[in-house]
């Protein structure tokens, strides 16, 4: 008897409206930025609950452009989590910026407000605020007067905060359309934002050609090929999010009956269910082993906390995080069998 394939951890949902969207525009030929690159900032900005966008190539350089447009560089020091993936460290460096680090709160993995205070010095110029895993944290929580937000909505679209939807409520908010992500376009990110003025500095960033003025800038746009995908995506998103909480609900009852908590969801936020994370007693590498061993593809949810890349201490939460929490395949292409094979496997996985 054949074994099952293997479950990935993550999987795009495409399908032929992606393949007709791109095809349509390849039979157009304009490929690149265009007329799709606009409505697909059109469409994003709706979703966020801001007024513009400025779609870019990848969510690395969407963070980077913001903090360009917010005139950040030499000197000045931008607060984010240790507990997130490494492009955060490499936009802020690249900008010329210092990094610094903060801790998370254990119960969402969010920033911690308590280390936020503690990290902000007079030289602080922006707080990065990212929505992990799905779940959106309250930014009035982190709001100081005169430092900007930026609001890192990757994991996070389309959910809301008392009423507001996530990416509303900073100075810019960025998204990620790398194709692990809530929505795709293959690599792709977009900053977003309300003030005229700096969203036109962002996008005057962007792109370097066809200007009065020679100015530093580069080449970040997305292209027509792209966004006409990321218009698919967005037409199916609401469903995304659907698919996503029925999973959830399958596997919170499955980590019930193992005797562990599903993840929590205070009131008055949603959960996107980017990652469905489970906090386990004990260190979760041999239950990584284990779960390959029967086919399921689980991760750390963050592969290394940026504080032990840089030999820091002092980041007690992020390290227990890293330590014993454990992340489950859920992703709108996953078939109904698939999830029962993942909660089926659960009992195994947790052996011992």
């Amino acid at each position: 008897m054949s074994q099952p394939s293997s479950i990935p951890h993550s999987r795009p949902s495409l399908g032929e409206a992606e393949a007709q969207a791109a095809a349509d525009v390849i039979r157009a030929g304009w490929i690149a930025q265009g007329k799709k690159v606009d409505e697909f900032e059109r469409a994003l900005a709706k979703v966020t609950g801001q007024d513009q966008g400025v779609a870019v190539n990848s969510g690395t350089a969407a963070l980077f452009l913001a903090l360009k447009g917010l005139g950040i560089g030499a000197g000045d020091e931008v607060v984010f989590p240790s507990y997130v993936c490494t492009a955060l460290w490499h936009a802020v460096r690249q900008a010329g910026a210092v990094p610094i680090l903060a801790d998370i709160a254990p119960s969402t993995y969010n920033l911690s407000p308590v280390a936020v205070a503690r990290a902000i010095t007079p030289r602080t110029k922006a707080v990065i605020v990212v929505h992990s895993f799905g779940l959106p944290m309250d930014v009035a929580d982190l709001k100081v007067a005169g430092i900007p937000l930026i609001e890192d909505c990757a994991q996070t679209l389309g959910v809301s905060v008392g009423g507001a939807p996530v990416g509303s409520q900073g100075t810019l908010a960025v998204c990620s359309f790398y194709a692990t992500k809530m929505m795709t376009t293959g690599e792709g990110g977009m900053v977003l934002g309300r003030e005229a003025s700096l969203m036109a500095r962002v996008r005057a960033f962007r792109e370097y050609d066809k200007r009065d003025t020679l100015e530093s800038a580069f080449n970040y746009k997305m292209t027509d090929l792209q966004a006409a995908i990321g218009l698919s995506q967005a037409a199916r998103f609401k469903s995304f999010l659907e698919r996503r909480r029925v999973i959830a609900m399958k596997y919170a009852e499955a980590v019930r009956g193992a005797g562990l908590e599903p993840p929590q969801v205070p009131s008055g936020r949603e959960h996107a269910y980017d990652r469905f994370v489970v906090r386990m007693p004990t260190p979760v590498g041999p239950m990584l082993e284990r779960a390959k061993v029967l086919g399921i593809a689980c991760q750390r949810p963050v592969y290394l906390p940026i504080h032990r890349y840089l030999g820091l201490t002092g980041f007690p939460e992020s390290d227990a995080a890293w330590e014993h929490t454990l992340s489950i395949p859920i992703y709108p292409a996953l078939s109904d069998g698939e999830v029962n094979r993942v909660v089926e496997a659960f009992p195994s996985i947790l052996a011992g």
